[in-house]
């Protein structure tokens, strides 16, 4: 007999200068994609690529027992104001080396070599999961589809997050 599944609440933040509400194609992308899964979608903001805007909006969100996980979106490659994995990084208690690793070994069959260009980090926050993607909508489902969507399965064998975010002290 299989195990049920069991639905995570997941908050969405996208990193860009120039997105809204009506133009976040990546930030809509992982919406749909984790409802669809299951999974709750409990908030999303957009924030500008700046590093204490970033750090400001998943704080709140780390703090948050409520919330099992972070999908980030945009500010990880290498142009100017790009400073997710900056942001990130110091916040983590533990980081996913796997995850970038992964991402970029399946988006090279993807996009070639430029996944070398792709800044992928993953980390664990006081019991919370944090992916943070590429702001392309491509990187998104990429990301979403081969990695994540399997690590936030609690059927997923022979290990995922799911029992390390939702046992809280």
């Amino acid at each position: 007999m299989r195990a049920e599944f069991i639905p995570l609440n997941l908050a969405v933040l996208t990193v860009s200068d120039t997105r809204t509400e009506e133009t976040d194609t990546s930030g809509h992308l992982l919406r749909d994609a984790l409802i669809e899964t299951g999974h709750h979608y409990y908030d999303h903001q957009i924030v500008i690529d700046d590093i204490y805007q970033i750090r400001a909006a998943t704080s709140q969100w780390i703090a948050n027992s409520d919330i099992h996980g972070i999908l980030i979106t945009g500010g990880t490659g290498f142009h100017g104001r790009d400073s997710t994995p900056e942001a990130m990084l110091p916040l983590f208690d533990k980081t996913i080396d796997g995850f970038g690793e992964l991402f970029r070994q399946v988006s090279f069959d993807q996009i070639g070599s430029s996944t070398i260009q792709s800044r992928c980090v993953g980390g664990l926050a006081n019991r919370t999961v944090i992916f943070c993607l590429p702001g392309s909508n491509n990187a998104c489902k990429t990301g979403w589809e081969h990695i994540i969507k399997p690590q936030l399965d609690n059927r997923q064998k022979p290990c995922n997050f799911v029992g390390l975010v939702t046992q809280r002290d």
